[in-house]
């Protein structure tokens, strides 16, 4: 029987919409679902009143302020403190205090680290890493690629998939495709580390070959402005579509209705993005930038290829497009892959986590 009845989350929530934002939301919907009563700290509240959101120094101070009355406040009445965390700053202001109230409060405390930055971070700030991690009870990481990291800094980790929700993210069976218009996408928000720019170019390749092909960018973000003009160079307005930020349910539908799911990330850990489009049964062309070898296999269930080489990734979606064969293969065994991620696995790992926390705990 489990030993803990409360959990406060601590972590984002939509808006803005992202991967760890997407997983605190979920987290919490499934574990109310197993009776289990869920406070949820948000790191990123909207601001009360809303001009100050508009004064740059004065709103961080603010947020982190109300942040800190907050954690003094919530973290009284829990049994368990589940942290979601990331490198750089968002260490320092959000899991570091949330950390140290939880020891202050002599609660459990699992740290849920997550980010293609770790090893890097962790190099730079280890010193004042290290001093806070000592007072979490357990460390759990989304996958191997984290669970080596930390390994190389003498920490131990429990690997926790991302949670996937199967009951949006599925195989439809009704969708119809036009083999000579294949679509495909990109469902990365625009920013450096992805580096849309080489989708892009990629798909400059493809059309030459699929004169009706079309791409469908999801995401928002400061390269936008960028890839709008490389796009009007490479004379591909009529064929590449930015749809903005989309919904879960919107996101689910995009994955199901495209043929490929082009991805050129240059940090990753365990991308939500990858793992949606497997369940969606959407082929995947990915990069092997960080984690990404250690949650899918080349021509097992993806296709990858180097950091920044478009030619590649070029071929490789019109090896898909072209090869039922393959496409096939990597279908079927993309949606093996994903299994570990639905909850019914995720819980039975997450729980022996929280009730370990709790026995740690009381050890010390």
């Amino acid at each position: 029987m489990s030993q803990f009845k409360r959990v406060t989350i601590v972590g984002p929530l939509a808006p803005p919409a992202g991967g760890m934002a997407n997983q605190t939301k979920k987290l919490a919907e499934f574990l109310r679902a197993e009776n289990i009563i869920v406070d949820v700290i948000r790191t990123n509240p909207e601001y009360k009143p809303a001009f100050i959101g508009k004064l740059p120094v004065i709103r961080a101070l603010f947020r982190l302020v109300s942040y800190k009355l907050t954690l003094m406040k919530r973290l009284k009445n829990t049994d368990v403190i589940h942290i979601m965390a990331n490198s750089g700053w968002s260490w320092h202001l959000f899991a570091a205090p949330a950390i140290f109230f939880g020891r202050l409060y002599n609660k459990p405390v699992v740290l849920n680290y997550r980010g293609g930055y770790a090893a890097d971070f962790f190099s730079e700030s280890w010193f004042w890493v290290d001093l806070t991690l000592k007072k979490s009870q357990v460390i759990v990481v989304p996958s191997i690629f984290l669970q080596e990291v930390f390994d190389d800094f003498d920490k131990s980790a429990v690997v926790i998939p991302n949670v996937l929700d199967k009951e949006l993210f599925f195989q439809a069976t009704n969708e119809q495709k036009n083999e000579n218009a294949p679509h495909l996408i990109v469902t990365r928000n625009l920013e450096a580390i992805y580096d849309v720019a080489t989708t892009v170019k990629a798909f400059a390749l493809v059309i030459k070959e699929f004169p009706e092909a079309r791409l469908s960018i999801a995401g928002t973000g400061p390269e936008k402005q960028a890839l709008t003009m490389l796009i009007a160079e490479l004379k591909l307005n009529d064929s590449v579509f930015f749809t903005g930020r989309l919904c879960p349910e919107e996101m689910a539908k995009l994955y199901q209705q495209a043929d490929v799911m082009l991805n050129a990330s240059t940090v990753d850990n365990t991308p939500n993005s990858i793992i949606e489009a497997l369940a969606c049964a959407t082929p995947v062309v990915s990069t092997d930038a960080g984690g990404i070898p250690k949650l899918v296999k080349h021509r097992q269930d993806a296709l990858l290829v180097n950091i920044a080489d478009h030619q590649k990734m070029a071929d490789a979606a019109l090896e898909i497009l072209k090869n039922p064969t393959l496409q096939q293969t990597l279908v079927n065994n993309g949606l093996q892959t994903i299994k570990k991620f639905y909850w019914a696995n995720v819980w039975l790992k997450l729980k022996a986590c929280y009730d370990e926390a709790i026995i740690n705990n009381r050890k010390k």
